[in-house]
């Protein structure tokens, strides 16, 4: 072959190679999608109510569903009713061969629909679900993906309300754990099975941001259930949250705590002013109820008694004996006051009894008495010898007690009363407190 004609050869299929490349780059892909959705979906080609075949077409396996989400936002937890909100993107991924299609080597990587109900969809539902609803703003958030295999990706965005039952007995030093259930409505688990993607199958959102707790970790997890029905499959995603403490260390506790050292005031004020410690005592009281009714107000009525309960029950009822103290304080300041009208009355009576001798006396001049001393001179030798001999008699004088000593400095009960309470109540409240903190914090630990 000669060189012209060498060249010639090379030149027609030059010619031939840049003619189909040129058709090629003319194909218009979105008409190949549309013949190949009629030719897949078209009329009597694909029937959306029979369930896809299972593993490798055989039709008597379960067809399997993958399924995965992503937690867009947690917007509210209801301790009242036991319920949180949550927007996530769900997602279910499974196969079906009847939908596979030529993807003209490679370059249609898949099919997008966004009318659902042309394919076959799995019946899952949310069992533990009060309330969800789907976004439709701009357009429907959902869509389909059909890829050349079969594979059929399912993804849509909606908000669910979703029940939590929660165990209050710690709270507001406690921790609660939320699910979140999927399940199958019809279908047994022997024709289908919902199974968590492998790798991450649950993804949330960074910097998830909750006013009034911090969610801790998620697990995933299996919870099929048997009914007289069968069995059908069932995937849950058990969320921990921890309750934020600070809010109601600066809400709750502290303002109690300040209500109760206020009430302590009254120990110090003087016993006769009864109106400002009758006015301190009741209105720190009714404050103390006030506060107590807010925090049960904002929770569920529950059978058992609460942290916050303990709490809240311990203030109160420091405030109220301070008040009763002030009650008994001043009927012990009455209680003095009588005794002491008694003593002065009886030493009435006696100087007015001497009086009336000593007037006897000096009226009868005819009388004489042999008066003894009754005071001997400190040189009287008998004064000494009996002195001598009833120090043989005497017992040894008693240690002196020292809180004896200490109250003796205040005369009056009343006094007494309120000077040990100043101590009394700081000391008893302290000690509440340190049961009080190591009993609920050791138990979260062992929560944990």
């Amino acid at each position: 072959m000669g060189t012209g004609n060498f060249f010639w050869v090379i030149f027609y299929f030059a010619s031939l190679c840049s003619a189909s490349l040129a058709n090629n780059a003319k194909i218009n892909f979105r008409e190949k999608e549309k013949k190949v959705l009629d030719q897949i979906l078209g009329a009597g080609k694909y029937d959306a109510r029979i369930r896809p075949s299972g593993i490798n077409g055989t039709e008597n396996l379960a067809t399997y569903v993958y399924v995965n989400m992503f937690l867009r936002s947690i917007s509210k937890i209801d301790d009242y009713k036991m319920e949180y909100s949550v927007q996530l993107t769900f997602r279910e991924q499974w196969t079906d061969e009847r939908l596979k299609f030529d993807d003209i080597q490679g370059r249609l990587k898949y099919l997008t629909l966004t009318e659902a109900n042309r394919v076959w969809m799995p019946d899952l539902f949310f069992s533990n679900e009060k309330e969800g609803h789907f976004h439709n703003i701009i357009m429907p958030n959902v869509y389909i993906r059909i890829f050349p295999n079969g594979s059929v990706l399912y993804s849509i965005r909606i908000s669910l309300t979703l029940a939590c039952p929660m165990n209050l007995k710690l709270y507001p030093l406690d921790r609660q754990i939320c699910s979140l259930r999927m399940a199958s409505y019809g279908w047994t688990t022997n024709d289908l099975v919902f199974l968590w993607k492998e790798g991450d199958p649950v993804q949330v959102v960074k910097n998830l941001h909750l006013p009034r707790f911090t969610l801790e970790k998620f697990l995933t997890d299996y919870c099929n259930s048997k009914t007289n029905t069968g069995e059908y499959s069932c995937l849950k995603v058990d969320l921990l949250f921890k309750r934020e403490f600070s809010y109601y260390l600066i809400q709750i506790y502290i303002p109690c705590c300040m209500l109760v050292i206020v009430s302590w005031v009254s120990f110090w004020l003087d016993q006769g002013a009864v109106p400002a410690r009758v006015s301190l005592g009741v209105t720190t009281l009714l404050t103390m109820a006030t506060q107590t009714s807010g925090i049960n107000a904002s929770l569920p009525p529950v059978s058992y008694t609460k942290a916050i309960d303990v709490w809240t029950g311990v203030c109160l009822t420091f405030v109220f004996g301070a008040l009763l103290e002030f009650a008994l304080v001043n009927y012990a300041s009455r209680s003095d006051m009588h005794k002491e009208n008694m003593k002065k009355k009886r030493r009435d009576l006696e100087q007015a009894s001497i009086d009336a001798a000593s007037d006897l006396l000096d009226t009868d001049s005819n009388a004489t008495f042999a008066m003894k001393p009754l005071v001997r001179h400190p040189g009287d030798p008998l004064a000494l010898e009996k002195l001598r001999q009833c120090e043989v008699h005497m017992q040894a004088p008693k240690r002196p007690n020292c809180c004896k000593t200490w109250l003796s400095k205040f005369p009056t009960r009343s006094k007494r009363i309120d000077v040990i309470s100043r101590i009394t109540f700081p000391l008893v409240f302290a000690l509440f407190n340190l049961v009080y903190w190591s009993t609920y914090l050791f138990r979260e630990e062992e929560d944990e």
